[in-house]
C-alpha cells in the first residue's frame, strides 16, 4: 500500500480500497503505525453479504471516507444522484442499505474484532497442522500485516486438486474452489486468446480453499485438517 499511495500522490490520482473480505485484517506501513485496511486510501469499499466476515441478513455494503467532498458525491450517486429530493445533479442509483440490514450490522460491528480473532485461531490451527508438508502451501503471512482470513487457501503442488475437493466432499468437508475461471479467460475480457498469464493459469489449477468461519471448532479442525492430510498419503 506505501508504494500504491506514493504512485497515487506523484501523479495526483485517487486510490479506491476493497477491503470487502479484508476488513479487521491491519497493516503497517513503512512509518510503523498500524492502520486497520479500509482507512488507508482515499475511499474503501466494504461488503456486507452473508458470507463475509462482517455480514449482515441479506445484501448490503458501505463506501467510507475521510473526505467530505468525496463522501456528498458518493451520498448523491447513492439515492439517484440527487442532491436534495426530486433535484438530481448526477446520474445515479438506487443504493441505499435498509433498516434492517442496518439493525443487524450495529449488533455485529460491535463483534467484529471477536469475529476475526476466531478466524485467526483457526488459521493457526491449519498452519500447524499442515506446517512443512512438501506438497502443500498455507498463506503466507506478512510481517507487516495481521490476515483477517475471510478465506484459507491451500496452494497444492503434486496434488490433484479436483480428486482432493471430492475427497473431502465425501468427508462431509466443504471445501470450495473460489474463482474457477480467472479474469483473463471470462469472455467479458475477450476469453481464452485475450492474454497470457502462464502463473494465474496454474494457480488456478492448484488452488483450494477449507471452511473458514468463526464457529469452528478444534473437533471440525482436526476432521479438516487429518482428511487432507489423510487424502496427501494415499
Amino acid at each position: 500500500m506505501d508504494a500504491i499511495l506514493d504512485i497515487a500522490r506523484r501523479h495526483n490520482l485517487y486510490v479506491i480500497e476493497d477491503n470487502a473480505q479484508a476488513i479487521g485484517a491491519t497493516y503497517t506501513g513503512t512509518d510503523g503505525l498500524p492502520r486497520k485496511t479500509g482507512s488507508l486510501s482515499h475511499v474503501s469499499c466494504t461488503s456486507f453479504f452473508p458470507s463475509k466476515n462482517l455480514g449482515c441478513y441479506g445484501d448490503g455494503g458501505a463506501i467510507c471516507t475521510n473526505d467530505d467532498n468525496l463522501a456528498d458525491k458518493i451520498r448523491m450517486i447513492a439515492n439517484h444522484g440527487q442532491s436534495k429530493q426530486y433535484y438530481h445533479d448526477v446520474v445515479g442509483c438506487n443504493s441505499r442499505l435498509d433498516s434492517l440490514q442496518a439493525a443487524v450490522l450495529r449488533v455485529k460491528l460491535r463483534e467484529l474484532d471477536a469475529y476475526v480473532d476466531a478466524r485467526r485461531k483457526a488459521a493457526d490451527f491449519y498452519d500447524q497442522a499442515f506446517a512443512g508438508h512438501a506438497k502443500i502451501v498455507t498463506p503466507y503471512r506478512a510481517p507487516y500485516s495481521r490476515h483477517a482470513f475471510h478465506q484459507y487457501t491451500l496452494k497444492l503442488e503434486g496434488l490433484d486438486r479436483d480428486k482432493l475437493k471430492a475427497f473431502l466432499a465425501e468427508k462431509g468437508v466443504p471445501a470450495m474452489i473460489y474463482y474457477p475461471v480467472p479474469g483473463h479467460r471470462q469472455k467479458m475480457f475477450g476469453g481464452t486468446n485475450s492474454v497470457n498469464l502462464p502463473v494465474t493459469d496454474r494457480l488456478t489449477q492448484q488452488v483450494i480453499s477449507l471452511p473458514m468461519h468463526t464457529e469452528l471448532d478444534e473437533e471440525q479442525l482436526f476432521h479438516i485438517t487429518g482428511s487432507v492430510l489423510t487424502f496427501t498419503n494415499t
